[in-house]
């Protein structure tokens, strides 16, 4: 399970990244194609839109990898380590069921209710744009057991410790 989760940190930093530039990449180009030449090419602005959604969810589920997802634990950290334990298997019983029902069911009832509607600049549809989603919500339920597996066992601390965080 270890082995797949870097695989997976790996190939979703990977295509952060090659989204992060392609996004930049458009971007500048409609910028200059609106501005340079006059001449504004129609397609960038979906492009953008498209390339936005999916970095969006890819960082948002490498954020889950790492647990750096915004927690307010300040009162759970004053309590036993039992307590904390179990309150951070719930928290991610939560995403599971969150993950789960909006994100891989919703996902996927978006993507196929908008398969056939065509993007009108490139040869793509919503449906395939919605596909994030599901796929989305997959990773981040394999990262939500993963923890939960590593709290039980003990080889994972109940709340990800903050170096930036001064010692009450």
């Amino acid at each position: 399970m270890r082995q797949v989760k870097r695989w997976l940190d790996k190939a979703l930093a990977t295509a952060s990244v090659a989204l992060f530039t392609l996004l930049v990449v458009i971007v500048v180009w409609q910028v200059f194609t609106r501005q340079v030449t006059k001449d504004p090419a129609t397609w960038t602005e979906e492009a953008a839109r498209l390339t936005f959604v999916w970095l969006g969810l890819f960082a948002t589920a490498l954020v889950f990898s790492e647990r750096g997802h915004i927690a307010v634990d300040f009162i759970v950290r004053r309590l036993s380590d039992p307590v904390q334990r179990l309150v951070s298997i719930l928290v991610q019983l939560a995403i599971i069921a969150f993950a789960s029902l909006i994100l891989i069911w919703g996902g996927y009832r978006a993507a196929g209710r908008a398969w056939t509607q065509e993007l009108s600049a490139l040869p793509f549809t919503a449906g395939q744009m919605y596909l994030v989603l599901p796929l989305t919500g997959l990773i981040i339920t394999f990262y939500a057991v993963y923890h939960v597996t590593a709290i039980v066992r003990r080889t994972e601390e109940a709340f990800a410790i903050d170096d930036a965080a001064e010692p009450v």
